[in-house]
């Protein structure tokens, strides 16, 4: 599960990558541009010209890769770092990106978003017991 949103303060957004073994959420501020288009892609919007997203999108296919994941895998003074494994004919290759661009890359192609262990016990957060599931969305 994903969502997104403003933080409270307004000096950015919010994504929330929520595991699916337990209540942890791992929390990543991310910048407007990002915001708007993760939203963009989990409601299956698309804009009237590709983006830069759509574009990355279009290029991976038209080499004939296919996204297989995204990971996020490490944290260096205090930025997730991410790799986009590309599926080619001559086997995965591994990209390094921002989580946000990642994260806006998967959404449109329906492919999954790991976060390792490591990464989720030394950042993310526990909800309470009581807090909602939710879907993927854009928090409001």
């Amino acid at each position: 599960m994903l969502q997104v949103g403003p933080l409270p303060d307004q000096s950015g957004y919010l994504l929330l990558l929520k595991s699916q073994d337990d209540q942890r959420v791992l929390p990543i501020t991310i910048g407007h541009f990002e915001a708007v288009s993760i939203a963009m892609g989990v409601g299956g919007v698309a804009a009237p010209r590709p983006m830069p997203y759509e574009l990355l999108h279009s290029v991976i296919m038209r080499l004939g890769g296919t996204l297989r994941q995204v990971v996020i895998h490490d944290v260096r003074d205090k930025a997730f770092i991410g790799q986009l494994e590309i599926g080619t004919k001559n086997g995965v290759i591994e990209v390094d990106c921002r989580p946000s661009d990642g994260v806006a890359l998967a959404v449109r192609n329906e492919c999954p978003i790991l976060v390792t262990q490591e990464v989720m016990d030394q950042a993310a957060t526990t909800l309470p017991p009581d807090a909602e599931g939710g879907t993927e969305g854009v928090i409001d």
